[in-house]
């Protein structure tokens, strides 16, 4: 994961290029926040959706996606529309990461939505709002026909998604989170499960756990669900990652996004290949 703030188009071009050239990276990402949440306030910050669809076009092996989605900055019948225009440009390589939104406890996290003129609701609404917006966009991937959509949060009339996705019945769909209100929606929607790692191995299991409970109510199979976690890497000590990958399998998170801090050194790609997964 290479998140685009406080770094170059070109310094991000280069990592994925790269790293469409190593079998063992499987997959790459970008994060979604519109402003810095680390670094100068004011550096730079691209928009993710826009900057997937630019490195879509450059690559041509990579499963790619945004880590995770704010539901919080889009209309989900516009992000459904965005979502299907990147898997169409990647020929069918998006995971589509979705989640209640940025972080409000984070010092800077919040300050982009007024920036922006976006509303920042509380978390029921969030996450609420979220659950209808993961019905929606996975219908407007699928459905043949027009249709209105009157939920507590979205309301559509006519809604019809075109072109449809490259994948069928869709591109998988990843939800971010660790909250049990959270964790009851991924329970009903995702085909993926992403938690930031870096803390105890013991509350990754509780909530992986709490997760499964949740799937056990509704009757769904929690193994249907890959469990996905996201590392910080190191470079001046590999062996810290390496063991906290380790960990992170042993728990059941067999879906591992490394997050690669700028400046990227040369053929940090390959460094990661032979370092971290070997």
């Amino acid at each position: 994961m290479t998140a685009p703030s406080q770094v170059d188009y070109a310094d991000i071009l280069r990592v994925w290029r790269e790293a469409d050239a190593i079998p063992q990276i499987e997959h790459a990402w970008l994060f979604d926040h519109l402003m810095p949440i680390f670094g100068d306030p004011n550096g730079p910050t691209y928009e993710g959706w826009t900057l997937l669809s630019a490195l879509a076009a450059h690559t041509r092996r990579l499963r790619l996606g945004v880590l995770v989605t704010s539901n919080r900055f889009r209309p989900p019948a516009m992000l459904a529309k965005i979502a299907a225009t990147v898997d169409v440009v990647s020929g069918g390589r998006l995971d589509f990461g979705i989640g209640a939104g940025s972080r409000p406890n984070h010092p800077l996290a919040q300050r982009e939505y007024e920036a922006h003129g976006l509303p920042f609701h509380d978390a029921e609404h969030a996450v609420g709002s979220l659950a209808e917006a993961c019905t929606v966009i996975r219908r407007l991937w699928t459905s043949e026909q027009p249709f209105d959509f009157d939920g507590t949060y979205v309301r559509l009339t006519g809604a019809y998604g075109n072109p449809k996705p490259v994948q069928r019945p869709h591109p998988p769909i990843m939800i971010g989170g660790r909250s049990s209100a959270t964790l009851r929606v991924v329970a009903e929607h995702a085909d993926l499960w992403n938690i930031p790692g870096g803390g105890p191995v013991d509350d990754l299991v509780r909530r992986s756990a709490l997760l499964d409970k949740y799937c056990a109510e509704i009757g769904r199979d929690p193994a249907s669900i890959v469990r996905s976690i996201h590392l910080p890497v190191s470079y001046d000590h590999p062996a810290l990652t390496r063991d906290a990958i380790a960990q992170a399998v042993g728990a059941g998170f067999g879906h591992v996004i490394l997050g690669l801090s700028a400046p990227y050194p040369t053929d940090v790609a390959r460094w990661v290949a032979d370092e971290l997964i070997g």
